[in-house]
């Protein structure tokens, strides 16, 4: 179990050799006043037995904010969006490679042709669907060639401003590919 008390430091104290120097002797009332947290062997098999949760709990800390309540910045969401279409794009080539395979010669065209003609609503979402990622990752490769002839714009205002013209660049193109 964790002690914080200053007998445990006083307890702790006894067992060091006697002090030599002035200024160790100075620090030495201030050493013994402070309470610190002292973890013994068999209060860290404890510790590593109580989850998370229950040690914040017990010293009455909140714990850590999740993932789902913090705000990501716009260059960080960029970044997760390209990793994301590009993840898409390959996934989708490979699902369309494997409905040519198996499905013969002529299915993948066959398939994208039964989906155009599926009606407007459908059509277009599957164009918005595929344009968007190809327009989204290449514009930010695009971006991240800019940047490295051109440190100097690497810069987090100027990334944060490229983030938002990236995204509306993007949802642009992938409205204009819904016209074709």
């Amino acid at each position: 179990m964790l002690r914080s008390t200053s007998s445990a430091v006083a307890k702790f104290a006894r067992r060091l050799p006697p002090l030599s120097s002035p200024s160790a002797t100075v620090l030495a009332p201030l050493a013994s006043s402070r309470g610190m947290t002292i973890l013994s062997k068999e209060s860290a098999a404890e510790f590593k037995k109580e989850n998370y949760t229950s040690r914040m709990a017990a010293t009455r800390r909140p714990v850590s904010p999740h993932v789902t309540i913090y705000s990501f910045p716009a260059a960080a969401l960029t970044s997760i969006t390209n990793r994301v279409t590009g993840c898409a794009l390959s996934f989708g080539a490979a699902g369309l490679g494997l409905v040519e395979i198996f499905g013969g010669n002529g299915a993948a065209l066959e398939l994208m042709s039964s989906i155009g003609s599926s009606g407007g609503l459908v059509a277009a979402g599957a164009k918005f669907s595929v344009a968007f990622p190809i327009a989204y990752h290449y514009l930010a490769g695009a971006r991240h060639l800019i940047w490295d002839n051109s440190p100097e714009m690497l810069t987090n205002l100027d990334v944060e401003k490229t983030s938002y013209i990236l995204v509306g660049s993007s949802v642009l193109v992938s409205c204009v590919a819904l016209a074709v």
